[in-house]
Order: structure tokens, then sequence, then C-alpha cells
């Protein structure tokens, strides 16, 4: 089996997906996005194309170390995510070739359900007890909620005060047999988040994520030494590598995200180094169809994972749904908050390529939103 093609889709609302085409008529999806910077990893994809056409897809090991390593200067979350996007149809392809699912050709099953969780309240939260209820009602067992809006750099004892109510509301509609995780989505300095994570550590949060910006991992070990509360961190480190430091710091869970830090190939191998270090994965996708289908895959195989993030109804998801780009809705099922394991073979979805195809023809141009404080200056998103 040989190559013959890579195609990339710029479809709304903010997501990149490539199509593998192979000699034999086997295809394999992907989804190889950094959000907000789309059309770039688009054209990393083109260029990576040159490494795959004519190549042996089953080679998936080998593809990936072209991928990643054959070019002078390596790494970054373009290059990393449009390897991971390829990576992941490499593998959908073996899985259909071989007429078996992904998680079978990692070692097979340790779990017959993906516990899932869903967010609420967009990005600067409201409303978060009649969106946790509405969650439960849907049948989630966990939810998701940002901390903050813009975080003063030191917060006032209001900002702290809100930060608690807010994670109390949602606390009290989930009751103590459900989870509520925290993102401060690297909004607050180290200071800040020492001040805050003593106060919610009472609501029992399922974990704080990404407490300081990923180019502070120097003082996560302050934090999590400081912290009564796991702390999580990921989503924006794209590699082992990346992740060793913060392993080493003490965390609790990484978030790899299947889109960014080198697909299927290196989460596994992110997660087998978290295992070591007593850490649990918790793969970051608030992203697509084929994201999800790939992370799921990995949670199907891997003895360490928590919980899985999920997009359906995020409140990025304006004109478009996971669900739009899919014919058969099933797997994405949830039962009692979770997902159950499936045995179709590759990824274990099918795409609906003609709708992929016409959400081409429209794309997007999403940005993420640019937030200032109110003297004026940068404020982190």
């Amino acid at each position: 089996m040989k190559i013959t093609a890579v195609e990339t889709f710029l479809v709304p609302p903010r997501w990149l997906f490539c199509r593998v085409s192979t000699d034999e008529g086997v295809t394999g999806w992907g989804e190889p996005v950094v959000e907000g910077r789309a059309e770039t990893v688009r054209a990393a994809v083109e260029e990576l194309s040159d490494l795959l056409i004519g190549a042996d897809p089953g080679r998936i090991e080998d593809l990936w170390q072209l991928m990643t390593k054959s070019a002078f200067y390596r790494g970054g979350p373009i290059l990393s995510s449009a390897a991971a996007g390829i990576d992941q149809a490499l593998w959908d392809i073996l899985g259909k070739s071989l007429g078996v699912p992904v998680y079978q050709l990692l070692g097979g099953a340790v779990r017959d359900r993906v516990r899932v969780y869903g967010w609420i309240g967009g990005d600067e939260p409201t409303e978060v007890a009649d969106a946790a209820a509405a969650q439960v009602a849907a049948g989630l067992t966990a939810v998701k909620v940002n901390a903050s809006g813009r975080m003063s750099p030191v917060p006032t004892r209001a900002e702290t005060a809100a930060v608690v109510d807010r994670v109390a509301a949602v606390r009290a509609v989930l009751g103590d047999d459900r989870d509520v995780a925290v993102d401060f989505h690297g909004r607050f300095t180290t200071a800040a988040a020492l001040r805050v994570l003593p106060e919610l550590a009472p609501l029992h949060p399922l974990f704080v994520e990404e407490p300081v910006l990923p180019e502070h991992r120097e003082r996560l070990a302050d934090v999590v030494r400081a912290s009564p509360v796991p702390i999580a961190c990921g989503e924006r480190l794209y590699s082992r590598a990346d992740f060793l430091p913060a392993l080493r710091a003490g965390v609790a869970v990484v978030q790899p995200d299947l889109s960014h830090a080198g697909g299927i190939s290196e989460v596994r191998r992110i997660a087998s180094l978290a295992e070591v270090h007593d850490a649990l994965l918790a793969p970051h996708c608030p992203l697509g169809p084929i994201a999800l289908a790939a992370s799921l895959q990995v949670a199907f195989a891997t003895p360490n994972f928590l919980i899985q993030e999920q997009s359906i109804g995020i409140h990025y998801n304006t004109g478009a749904e996971l669900l739009d780009y899919v014919l058969d809705r099933t797997p994405f099922t949830f039962h009692d908050g979770a997902v159950r394991r499936w045995d179709t073979s590759g990824l274990g979805i099918e795409v609906d390529e003609d709708a992929v195809r016409r959400a081409d023809a429209v794309g997007h141009r999403w940005r993420p939103p640019v937030w200032r404080h109110e003297d004026g200056s940068f404020a982190e998103w």
C-alpha cells in the first residue's frame, strides 16, 4: 500500500481536517489544527506531504520520525500539530486495513467505557449553576468551568471571592457524587494561583488546570507544593520533552492534545511517561470529531487514564457542531457520563466527506479574542 494524496479541509467553527488516501482505496482521517492558526497548519501539512506521497502508510513510527525530525528546525505547535493530524490518519488507515480498532493496535482495551466532561460558562463564566444543571440533565457526571475572565496580576479579595463563589455554585448543583474541574487557562500569575488555590480546596475540584503559563513551568513545583488541589497542565506542551519538567514538578494530571502533541504516537508515550511519575492522563480536546475519536482510542488502551474532554455544546462551536461531520453519531452517545467502547475499525467513526467538502468551501477565519486590562495593557485570554 502507498500513500497517493494528502488533502486538508478548513471546516467551521475553527477546525482543520486532513484526509490521507492510498492506492488500495483505504483512507484515513486526522485533525491537524492549532486553533486560530488553522491556515498556517494547513501549509505545514502540505509541506509534510512531500515526505508522505509514495510511502507505506503502515510505517507509522518511521513516518512520525521523518515528519518531526527530518528538518533541521523542529518542534513548536504548528509543526507538531501538522504531524499530529497526519499521525491520526495513518493509525486510522492501519486499523481499517487490518479490520481492527486503533486501541487494539495499542495493546488492547483496558476499560469498557471512557468518562467524559463538558464545558459550562464560557470564557467569562456566567450562569454556571444553570449550565451545570443542564449538563447533569444531559447525563454527564463531570463539568469544567473557567475560573475567571480577566484576572488581575494579584487578585483583589473580590476577585478571589468571585472565583470561589462561581465554583461553589457549580458544586451546589453537582452534589458530592459528581466532579467539577477548574481551568485557570494561564490567566493567573503564580502569585494569583497561590492565593486562590487554597480557597478552592474545600470545594474539592477534580483538578485545577494550567495554574501558570507554560513558559513559567519552573514555578509549577512551587504551585504543586502549596496546593491542596490536584494540578493539571499540558494543552500547550507538545512532546515528551516538554512534559518531563512538569511531571518532575509533581503535576497530578497531564493534558496533551491529540491534535497538538504529535498525535496518537506521541500522546501514548506521554501517557507512559506520566505513569512512571504517578500522574494521570486527561487529554485536552475542545476540537472536532476526529480529534475526539483519536483521544478515545488512546483512552481505551491507557491504564492511567482519568477523564476525557469533549466539545459538544462548547461555547466556541458557533455555526457548526462536532456531530455535523459524522455519518453515525452513535459512538459519541453518552451513557451515565461515559462513552462506551466500540469495535469499529480504525478510529471508529465514519466522517461525512460530503459535509466536510461543503464546509471547506465556506471555510473559516477563527481567531481568539484579544483581552486588555482596565489600564489598557494586554491581558491573558
